[in-house]
Order: C-alpha cells, then sequence, then structure tokens
C-alpha cells in the first residue's frame, strides 16, 4: 500500500494540477501583445493551442467548455535570460550550478545536462506568471557555457525542453577579471577568446578535407564555437560598459556572428553602434544594482532604447541573495514607471524575448494557433497589489490560486 501511495505521489510531480482540454476564459481585458488590447473578451483553448479569440460579440463559448473569468489576461511571460534551474533557491554550493570555475572559456558545457526541472526556483517564476523560460550558464566567465529554453511547467527534462542549445553565454569585463587570474585585463579577456574564435574557424575549415584521414578528431569545444561561427546558434554577451559593449560589436563584425547584448547597462549611450551592428538587446532587471560594471546604469534604459527603435527583452538575469531571482513583472512594471510605453512593457517579455529567441510562432502572444500559455490576473498587472491568479502552459492550468 505505501509503495501505491509514493507512486502516485511521484506521478502528481510530473503531471499538471488539472487537464483542461476545452477552455474558456473571459476577462475585462485581454493583452494579446499581436494587436490592440479587448475589452470584454474570450479566449477560447483546445487541445493545447489557442482556438480563438476576440470580443464576447465576437466568440461565443461551447456549452461543453470550462470557463474561467479573469479580471486581465496577458500571453504567458517569457523571461529572455535567466539561470534559474541553474542557481537554486537555498543559495548553497550544492545547488548553485550556473558557473564552472576551472576554466574561462568552456563552451562545450551543456546546459541541458544541469538544468533542473524540479528545482523550487522553476515553481516560483511560474506561480508569477513566466510559461517559457530562456537559462543556462551564468555570467563571469569568457565562456561560461551553453544555454536552452524550457517550458516551466511540472515534468521531466525532456518534457519541458524546447531548444536544448539555443546560446552561447559570454561575458567581457570585470567579473571574468573577478573569477579567474588569466585573463587579468580587458585586452587578455579579447586576445583570448579571439584565439579560440580563430582555431575554431580551422577546426571547421578542416572537417571539410576531401581526405577524411585528415579530419581532426571530434571536439566538443570547437564543435559548439563552430555552431556559432556558422550562425546556428547567437552570441549571447554579457556586456554592460560602452567600452565592453564595442568589443562586443567588434568581435561580432570580425567572426560574423549573431549578437545578443545582454546586460547593456550603459546601451543607452551606444545607441549607434548597437543598430549598426544590428544586435538584439537583452536589458538587465530594472531593479539592479548600481555598482561594478553596472554603476551607469539608468532604470530609463528601456524607455530611451525602445524610443530610439531598438526592440527591448527584459530579463531577471542573476540575484546573489535569496530568492536568488527577480520577479520579471516588477522588472517591467518598473521599465513602464521610469518611461517605457505600457503596452512595450507587456510586450518586452511576451513576444519581443519570443522573436529573439525565435519562438514567436508559437508562444509571446495571444492569436488562433499559437501554444495556450496565458497568465490571468486580478488586477492591471504592472500594479503591485495585483495578484497572478492562473497560469496555463499548453492548455493546462498548473498554477490555481492567487499570489
Amino acid at each position: 500500500m505505501k509503495n501505491i501511495v509514493r507512486s502516485i505521489g511521484l506521478s502528481l510531480m510530473f503531471f499538471p494540477l488539472a487537464v483542461m482540454a476545452q477552455t474558456a476564459i473571459q476577462a475585462e481585458t485581454i493583452y494579446t501583445v499581436s494587436g490592440a488590447p479587448i475589452k470584454n473578451g474570450v479566449v477560447l483553448v483546445k487541445n493545447g493551442k489557442i482556438e480563438n479569440v476576440g470580443t464576447a460579440a465576437e466568440v461565443s463559448i461551447p456549452k461543453n467548455y470550462t470557463v474561467i473569468t479573469a479580471k486581465v489576461v496577458t500571453p504567458g511571460l517569457v523571461d529572455a535570460r535567466s539561470v534559474v534551474g541553474f542557481s537554486g533557491s537555498l543559495n548553497i554550493p550544492t545547488d548553485q550550478d550556473q558557473l564552472e570555475k576551472s576554466g574561462p572559456i568552456q563552451p562545450e558545457l551543456r546546459a541541458i545536462d544541469a538544468y533542473n526541472p524540479e528545482e523550487k526556483l522553476v515553481a516560483y517564476v511560474r506561480d508569477n506568471g513566466v510559461t517559457t523560460l530562456h537559462t543556462g550558464h551564468g555570467i563571469g566567465a569568457l565562456v561560461s557555457g551553453q544555454t536552452m529554453v524550457v517550458k516551466t511547467k511540472p515534468g521531466k527534462i525532456d518534457a519541458v525542453t524546447l531548444v536544448p542549445f539555443k546560446m552561447l553565454a559570454m561575458t567581457i569585463g570585470n567579473p571574468v577579471e573577478n573569477n579567474f587570474t588569466s585573463p587579468g585585463t580587458k585586452a587578455k579577456q579579447m586576445a583570448m577568446i579571439r584565439t579560440e574564435l580563430l582555431k575554431a574557424q580551422n577546426y571547421l575549415q578542416k572537417q571539410t578535407d576531401k581526405d577524411t584521414s585528415k579530419r581532426p578528431a571530434t571536439d566538443l569545444k570547437y564543435e559548439a564555437l563552430g555552431k556559432l561561427l556558422t550562425g546556428e546558434v547567437k552570441a549571447l554577451m554579457t556586456v554592460n560598459t560602452s567600452n565592453d559593449i564595442m568589443n562586443a560589436t567588434r568581435l561580432a563584425k570580425e567572426f560574423n556572428f549573431k549578437l545578443v547584448i545582454d546586460g547593456a547597462a550603459e546601451a543607452y549611450r551606444m545607441i549607434d553602434e548597437i543598430k549598426a551592428a544590428n544586435a538584439e538587446v537583452i536589458l538587465h532587471a530594472t531593479m539592479a544594482r548600481n555598482g561594478g560594471d553596472m554603476v551607469n546604469m539608468t532604470r530609463e534604459s528601456a524607455g530611451i532604447l525602445t524610443a530610439a527603435g531598438i526592440p527591448v527583452s527584459i530579463e531577471t538575469g542573476f540575484e546573489a541573495y535569496v530568492p536568488k531571482t527577480h520577479v520579471l513583472l516588477h522588472e517591467a512594471a518598473l521599465a513602464v514607471a521610469y518611461g517605457m510605453p505600457y503596452e512595450e512593457g507587456i510586450k518586452s517579455i511576451t513576444l519581443t524575448p519570443a522573436r529573439l529567441l525565435g519562438l514567436h510562432k508559437s508562444v509571446g502572444s495571444i492569436e488562433t494557433g499559437k501554444d495556450a500559455d496565458l497568465v490571468m490576473y486580478d488586477g492591471d498587472p504592472f500594479e503591485y497589489l495585483t495578484n497572478v491568479c492562473k497560469v496555463m502552459i499548453d492548455g493546462v492550468v498548473v498554477t490555481d490560486s492567487c499570489k
């Protein structure tokens, strides 16, 4: 009997709270993000997908649909950059798996080998509306490893993984010098990265030799760097000062890789250079601390960059203190308070990061045919006293109480 009970308990760990194959959500306001907000709206959900969305006058609810009511509905939130699932809530060495310090350049480190879908922080961000998470190896090494994209729904890692290798996590700046004796200067950092990228170019060239006996043995480091050079993955470069942003854009131009500038504390000073490099931007958590490489950050950055025509994704990033992660809704709300237009604020944590991750055809907005990832609130999402009351992922309610 004990074994049966234990088996049932374990099963519940990996299955959502309730399966709702056919659901209708009625709301006073629906932010589709792909279009204008809908007042007095309805979202129909069937078999994990959005079946229809529109005003109550346009969309009739079939009799056999379960009805949920909410004040406001948004798409499931997309966290553009996090280390949740690697950095754990206990803040002790055994649950901190985000940074390997045995070497400054380790692109071969796979995110899927370290991500813990049962980490409490995954449930924490899910309860606060995050349904899609771009997470992976952290800041502080020239190349710390790979990133991945997951859904935050309960389940084993293969069931929740959307993209096992999305970007290469890289860092330029003082955090690297704080973790390694070499490189000890900015010039050495750039020299070391360039050296490895040149080796990767040579490796790729030799791999195409017609004489197979001359092809080098598989090297995991250069296989990963090779994917960057061939455009299969992007460089996620954490850079904050204007000088480091220039170094990143210069490197991307030299080796012709796709660049995502992460952190970007002084991006407001580098608008022309970022546009010229065709770089994408993930802006640091708005409530990050002014210090170190981020001493010149401003909470007006999101508004400034948006006004300049640069799409901005807002991240939770890395928090050194318990509970180890920011709340994405709060970060976007503060960006709006400091000048980012309201609907752009919602977009910065939904459709813009979905596009950056190449997942905009399935997540990031409320449109027919997309994944039924939805967040339901009892008020304005950017009001501090508003609660996330239900979270739906793939048509299943996975959070069912106001947080």
